[in-house]
């Protein structure tokens, strides 16, 4: 009935075809993660372009100019001078140690009767 060459020839086809379907499955799981990525491109290409958008608007000249003199009329508030910013150059190398503030100076709150100071939120307790 079936030579021994007919079942060789029979597995290699059955083979054959079992690999170029897991091939075509492959590719389409590869060409649908491809697709998504390409929307996800696209999603934050879309959301760059809106950002951008909510920027040039927020930093109109014509605007910030608006924005001052409300700011001078309404509230009363002035302009930032520069030396009131102060630069990092300009802030303490290390942090104050609390042994070293006299108890004056913080209106006796560091005389605490020999105990080691504990510093919580800025207060000695």
């Amino acid at each position: 009935m079936f030579r021994t060459s007919d079942i060789v020839l029979i597995a290699v086809m059955v083979s054959a075809a079992a690999l170029t379907y897991k091939t075509k499955r492959e590719a389409e799981e590869q060409l649908a993660a491809v697709h998504k990525i390409q929307a996800q491109i696209r999603y934050e290409e879309d959301t760059i372009d809106l950002l951008k958008a909510d920027w040039s608007l927020l930093t109109q000249p014509s605007r910030l100019q608006k924005l001052t003199e409300i700011y001078k009329s309404q509230l009363g508030l002035e302009p930032v001078n520069a030396r009131q910013i102060v630069g990092l150059d300009d802030l303490p190398a290390k942090p104050v140690n609390i042994e070293d503030i006299s108890s004056q100076r913080l209106g006796g709150m560091a005389d605490i009767g020999g105990k080691d100071p504990v510093v919580t939120g800025g207060i000695v307790q």
